[in-house]
């Protein structure tokens, strides 16, 4: 078939005028001017109008099993506190409850353009009671082992053997150590060897909260007593540093996603020039939630890494909407481009999780992975039109097929 719309943004090159995209089953086979793609290839014409055809987002880290947490938990005192908080309604919940909060979460985010995400699952278990994705999702599993060991093998081993017997599930599974202070240094180390066994992606929270660098450099703050009190050993506290602490040791690769790395000091920008290119998952209303210390996106950037966004979880967010967090960020990095911004919530999202060669643009051999909205006389860039977008996306597509219709 051949889509055909007002404008195509491919991500690479500039956008298209009377733009088409040509797809052969799942994959794109052409790209180009209308007249240009019709004729070098056949098919019937799918006339999207007015509308702007760009890829499917990608949304680097969320937790889909607290969307029924919309708006329950206030802003805090503390991040501790919140962490309180949020274990509190996590106890409250049943598996029927997460299995309707992880269905309401997909619906969303494919409401708001996301096609493919990296959703961090504390109860990997459920899988096989969720009814198939019609998204690319990467079911990361989120482990703790603070109170009791977890058997990082036998979970990856069933995660592997599920995706094996379920090939129609587009996506996979991928590994997430929770963080530094809630997984030991034996989980992370286990969670790498499978990383490389596998070939898949490992994703940890680390240096996110004032209280977690108070914690591994001060010996002490509410976040220290906490862990504390349920019985966390903390003879690695007092002399690191959150990012100091994960990387002693451990080889942070291009295989690891990092979210957050809010608190960073110099030292840790030390080790940071020296370190494997590892991908960052910025998730930028939850960190205006939470009053984070500002992330430092323009020198991470300078140094190379590729920064990526999420949505983390409603327990601290108003929607699934990376759209919204593309203007978030706009609005507190002014001096960064509508473009660039639309590259972190695609291309280099599709980097993270080992797929730049497939997702995040539109290219002959890429995926059919595609959204449209409406193009409107607005005298903007095209870019701004994107970031700018309000609205619920009229049309999607995911591999091939057509989710949502104009």
């Amino acid at each position: 078939m051949i889509i055909r719309s007002r404008i195509v943004v491919p991500m690479v090159g500039e956008p298209i005028n009377n733009g088409a995209i040509a797809i052969v089953g799942n994959v794109i086979a052409g790209v180009g001017r209308f007249e240009d793609v019709k004729a070098n290839h056949g098919g019937d014409v799918l006339d999207l109008g007015e509308q702007i055809v760009l890829p499917g987002l990608i949304n680097a880290h969320c937790h889909l099993d607290y969307t029924l947490l919309r708006g329950q938990i206030p802003p805090q005192k503390s991040f501790t506190d919140w962490i309180r908080a949020i274990n509190s309604h996590k106890a409250a919940l049943s598996e029927e409850d997460y299995i309707a909060s992880i269905g309401a979460g997909l619906a969303e985010v494919q409401k708001f353009g996301t096609t493919s995400l990296l959703n961090l699952e504390a109860f990997p278990e459920l899988l096989p009671r969720i009814s198939r994705p019609p998204l690319r999702a990467w079911w990361c599993a989120e482990m703790i082992d603070v109170r009791e060991r977890v058997p990082v093998h036998e979970v990856s081993e069933n995660l592997h053997n599920w995706f094996e017997a379920h090939p129609e599930w587009l996506g996979g599974f991928a590994l997430a150590p929770h963080a530094p202070f809630t997984a030991s240094a034996q989980l992370f180390a286990a969670a790498a060897e499978i990383s490389r066994k596998y070939h898949v992606p490992v994703t940890t929270h680390v240096a996110e909260s004032r209280e977690e660098m108070q914690m591994f450099r001060d010996a002490n703050g509410s976040l220290f007593d906490f862990l504390k009190s349920i019985g966390r050993q903390l003879d690695d506290c007092g002399s690191s540093t959150p990012f100091s602490s994960l990387t002693r040791g451990h080889a942070v690769d291009e295989r690891w996603i990092l979210a957050h790395l809010n608190e960073l000091t110099e030292g840790d920008f030390d080790l940071l020039t020296r370190a494997k290119k590892f991908h960052i998952a910025h998730c930028p209303r939850s960190h205006a939630f939470f009053g984070h210390t500002p992330f430092e996106l323009r020198r991470l950037q300078t140094l190379g890494f590729n920064i990526c966004l999420g949505t983390d979880s409603l327990a601290s967010n108003s929607s699934l909407s990376l759209f919204s967090e593309m203007r978030e960020l706009l609005r507190k990095e002014p001096w960064i481009s509508p473009r660039e911004v639309l590259t972190m919530a695609t291309v280099n999202g599709a980097h993270a999780i080992g797929r730049a060669d497939s997702l995040g643009r539109i290219s002959p051999g890429f995926c059919a992975d595609l959204i449209a909205i409406p193009s409107a006389e607005t005298g903007r860039s095209v870019f701004d039109a994107i970031v700018t977008f309000e609205g619920t996306i009229p049309w999607v597509m995911v591999n091939g097929d057509t989710l949502s219709l104009l």
